[in-house]
């Protein structure tokens, strides 16, 4: 196949990704565009852009296609996510003489269907868990078959991957429910509600295999990659190699994955996903594109992948035999991701203020100061990439790197990937699946932080010196002693109180504590002093906010006391900004405390939204197709006097 120009049908840091790779490999490079992405990053790094509509575009396979053609490319990378595994786009791409870089349409459409996909593995040897995968989806088979497989169980999207579509179900009460949360975020995410069901492992390890075939009838794989650390069936961490996975398992999970790829006339980048429990593996699912923990494995095996594919997709043969496989160190990625730990891991979107990836690492991103972050999208902003001699090494490089990273503007889990590496569970390299909702319940990341004494103090005056120079010499001049100045920190749902005072050089001197002398504002970094030793952090300024420490902060000194808007006032808020898909329940409805009174989408996942109290539901504020911002008023529910509702 002879290409010269490449269109990458996806968006923020996988274009980018793709994008660095083409073009050092000397092709021209189209982006696609939708209208929330106007100006993104990936449109500014290719050499073409071609916007396709609004926020939905990416999955727009006509329209991509027009946009290769309006471009002259004559080929397409697909990424990950979007139309990347959807065989009906490969299949257009090829009727329209474009050459898709993966695999065949076939493939695709059988590995893209779990049932099926299940079927195949069975018939080639691969090890399954038992489960349902049949083409009867009405309710009463699906429970039927649950009590049959037996709980806990896994609900899956046929179709799917990335955890929508998925809910793990404990036992037959709550399986109704799970369906229906399954088919709606399946439907919405891949266009088709098909379900299996399959025997959950509750403590296993997630597993996945690298391979690679070529349309000579070669295949390999580049060894195993574990991703057991998770939330909501959600990769978190990804590392190679397996800390569980010696040189024999490697060969048989290996070889597994190999004869699963020649089973569907596999070609390109291919990940097999398996669960292993002891010495025991069982196939999960076949992803058939390229992973976004792909990096991982290029720096153990000292490769490009992207290039491999594309070389691939231009009828080259695999440049390595299995033997030839050579795996050096160890690497982990961690996802970077604007949420909320401390509020369930909410989505949050925004605008970022600062941005500064850690030096010496490996960061795939899309991101730039002043860059908004959308509430259509996955709220994935990088991925930071360590590589070592060996893994412990890996690992106290990255948690450098984590603390190294600048993102100020909306809050993120950054702090929570720090701790989830310091963790013994995980130093140790003991964590299953299990890990986020065991090993690490209790951890300080997934609560409201609480400022101490030095950023309230440097928060005081940051706030305080917004419109005057703390630098010039009359600052925190006084011919007595100096005032002491109590301030009123908003931070979250919480106001902390600090008091202190000024003086020249600038110093903050706390009521009770240090002296802090400000030496520098250089560049969106506060540098100080205190107890003489010299330390620094990022800050930004947002209208009356400031972005701290990952904290967001207003002065409310003088800002009349209110209640706290909590759940005991009956008022329901939205958590974040995004669009109401359904509402459950009416005016003047008795309601139960925790019952689901509307659900939003927003960052391709459905949050129900639950009654804070039990009570009568006085006002309904919103409507099915309504997008609401963040903290919108959702309904009021005036509490029953026993706080149980009615029956």
């Amino acid at each position: 196949m002879i290409f010269d120009t490449i269109l990458i049908a996806n968006r923020g840091e996988i274009a980018c990704r793709v994008i660095r790779t083409t073009r050092a490999m000397g092709y021209r490079t189209v982006a696609v565009v939708t209208e929330p992405d106007a100006g993104a990053p990936h449109a500014l790094a290719a050499d073409l852009a071609v916007p396709i509509g609004d926020a939905r575009a990416y999955l727009d396979g006509a329209a991509i296609i027009d946009a290769a053609r309006r471009a002259g490319a004559q080929a397409v990378h697909p990424g990950y996510g979007f139309l990347s595994e959807n065989a009906d786009f490969a299949r257009a791409c090829a009727a329209a003489g474009l050459v898709l870089i993966g695999p065949p349409p076939d493939a695709m459409a059988l590995m893209g269907d779990k049932g099926a996909a299940k079927a195949a593995m069975v018939a080639a040897g691969v090890p399954c868990l038992p489960g349902y995968q049949g083409a009867d989806q009405s309710d009463a088979v699906l429970l039927a078959e649950g009590v049959r497989i037996g709980f806990p169980l896994m609900v899956k999207a046929s179709a799917g991957g990335g955890g929508k579509g998925m809910r793990l179900v404990a036992d037959a009460d709550a399986l109704p429910e799970a369906l229906a949360r399954a088919r709606s975020e399946a439907g919405k995410a891949f266009g088709d509600e098909t379900l299996i069901l399959e025997r959950a492992l509750l403590c296993p390890r997630h597993v996945e295999i690298q391979v690679f075939a070529d349309n000579y009838g070669n295949a390999i794989h580049l060894g195993e990659r574990d991703c057991s650390v998770q939330r909501r069936h959600q990769k978190v961490v990804e590392e190679a190699p397996s800390p569980a996975v010696d040189d024999a398992l490697r060969a048989r999970m290996g070889q597994a994955a190999v004869d699963a790829a020649r089973a569907c006339g596999y070609v390109g980048a291919g990940t097999v996903e398996f669960l292993l429990e002891g010495g025991d593996f069982f196939f999960l699912e076949m992803n058939t594109r390229l992973q976004v923990e792909h990096p991982v494995t290029e720096a153990v095996a000292g490769m490009d992948l992207v290039e491999w594919q594309i070389r691939v997709a231009r009828g080259e043969a695999l440049p390595l035999r299995q033997e030839q496989v050579a795996l050096s160190g160890h690497a982990i990625e961690v996802r970077l991701y604007a949420e909320d730990p401390a509020q369930d891991f909410l989505p949050q979107a925004g605008r970022v203020l600062r941005w500064r990836a850690p030096p010496g690492l490996r960061v795939d991103h899309a991101l730039a100061s002043g860059q908004a972050v959308s509430p259509d999208y996955d709220p994935m902003l990088a991925k930071i990439i360590a590589h070592g001699p060996d893994r412990e090494t890996a690992r106290r490089r990255l948690i450098a790197g984590l603390e190294a990273t600048e993102v100020l503007g909306l809050t993120t889990n950054r702090a929570f990937l720090a701790a989830v590496l310091r963790h013994e569970g995980f130093a140790s390299g003991a964590a299953t699946t299990a890990f986020l909702d065991q090993d690490f319940i209790g951890d300080a990341t997934l609560s409201s932080a609480v400022p101490d004494a030095t950023t309230l103090a440097l928060a005081a005056f940051l706030l305080a010196t917004r419109s005057v120079d703390p630098f010039a010499p009359r600052f925190g001049w006084s011919n007595g002693p100096r005032p002491l100045h109590r301030f009123r920190l908003a931070a979250g749902e919480g106001v902390q109180e600090v008091a202190l005072r000024f003086a020249p050089g600038p110093v903050v001197e706390l009521a009770e504590g240090p002296a802090l002398r400000i030496t520098a504002l250089d560049g969106g970094l506060c540098r100080y002093l205190a107890d003489g030793i010299a330390a620094a952090l990022p800050y930004a300024l947002d209208g009356d906010t400031l972005h701290l420490d990952g904290l967001a902060l207003r002065d409310v000194t003088l800002a009349p006391p209110q209640a706290a808007q909590t759940g005991g006032d009956g008022r329901l808020l939205a958590p974040m900004a995004g669009k109401v898909v359904q509402v459950a329940a009416q005016p003047g409805e008795a309601v139960a405390q925790g019952q689901v009174i509307a659900v939003l989408e927003a960052m391709k996942m459905e949050h129900p939204l639950k009654a804070p109290v039990a009570g009568r539901l006085d006002t309904l504020a919103v409507q099915p197709g309504q997008q609401v911002a963040a903290r919108a008023l959702v309904a009021v529910i005036t509490p029953d006097e026993t706080g149980q509702g009615e029956t």
